[in-house]
């Protein structure tokens, strides 16, 4: 049989998937490109205009629409949340990969699968019926900046865990047995090893979860007190801009409506720039990325 004759229908079936995942990337881009736009237009005669939306006060009825007030409540709630939440889940994802035995390992990652799939209402609900009460006899109104980034932390946990479990499992399928084979200790090889080599993927999913705890609406308007004022502490009362949007946009009209537009369009290009520098952050403290630059 000559060669000539031999087919082979992998090659096909890996244009075929290769065009079919290329047809799903562009009309997913496409409909990001598609809402960006409208949202543009439908904020424009605010977002271009001195309409004062990045001043501080925002009351509709007196045709105040100042969003500052809810974006830094919005990224201090977020950002709060994850430093909550990165240590002890990367501490976690460790004990887990590499100290607990292998059934209580696998359980263990069974039940933080479980735990990023339960909704967020449930965590609000829960945050709103004890941890606002626990908070208010420490630290009055207990529905406050700390209810909202303690909820967002606890959320975004158990997919840090299983997303940190899967860079050091990579890691480890890479590095762990040179380093043991050299009399490397399992501790200072995940110290001085796998958690560097691991890096590449742990910063940028990080930064994802950071751009989900922005985009979170529901368990954040039932715990953060949704008053509009610059957090000065962690017991202050915040409103985010999602609990804004949710709060407000059934009875919007006119000029109140544009300003919440303008919200969600702020909230897009927030959440972009930070996809964007997950990505540009994984190239460069990926071996390869610096290698290329």
């Amino acid at each position: 049989m000559s060669p000539a004759s031999i087919s082979f229908p992998s090659l096909a079936a890996d244009r075929t998937l290769y065009r079919a995942l290329a047809l799903s990337a562009g009309v997913v881009a496409t409909i990001l490109a598609l809402i960006l736009v409208y949202l543009t237009a439908a904020s424009a005669s605010l977002l271009f205009a001195d309409a004062g939306l990045w001043q501080l006060r925002w009351l509709p009825s007196a045709g105040a629409y100042g969003l500052l007030a809810m974006l830094v409540g919005s990224v201090a709630v977020s950002a709060l949340a994850l430093l909550i939440a990165v240590p002890p889940g990367i501490v976690l994802a460790v004990w887990g990969r590499f100290f607990a035995p292998r059934a209580v390992g696998a359980f263990y990652r069974g039940m933080m699968g479980l735990l990023a799939s339960v909704p967020s209402v449930v965590y609000g609900f829960w945050g709103l019926v004890a941890l606002v009460p626990w908070l208010n006899r420490w630290a009055p109104p207990g529905a406050s900046l700390l209810a909202g980034a303690l909820i967002l932390a606890l959320m975004i946990l158990p997919i840090l865990v299983l997303q940190a479990d899967l860079a050091l499992e990579e890691a480890r399928r890479r590095h762990l047995a040179a380093a043991m084979a050299l009399g490397a200790s399992v501790s200072g090889t995940v110290r001085r090893i796998l958690l560097p080599a691991a890096a590449p993927q742990l910063l940028p999913a990080v930064l994802l979860q950071l751009g989900r705890a922005l985009g979170e609406t529901m368990a954040v308007l039932m715990v953060a007190g949704n008053v509009v004022q610059l957090p000065d502490s962690l017991t202050t009362p915040i409103r985010t801009l999602t609990a804004n949007i949710a709060l407000e946009m059934a009875y919007a009209t006119g000029a109140h409506q544009t300003a919440l537009f303008a919200s969600g369009w702020l909230l897009l290009v927030l959440v972009t720039a930070l996809m964007l520098a997950a990505r540009h952050l994984a190239h460069h403290v990926s071996p390869e990325g610096r290698d290329a630059t």
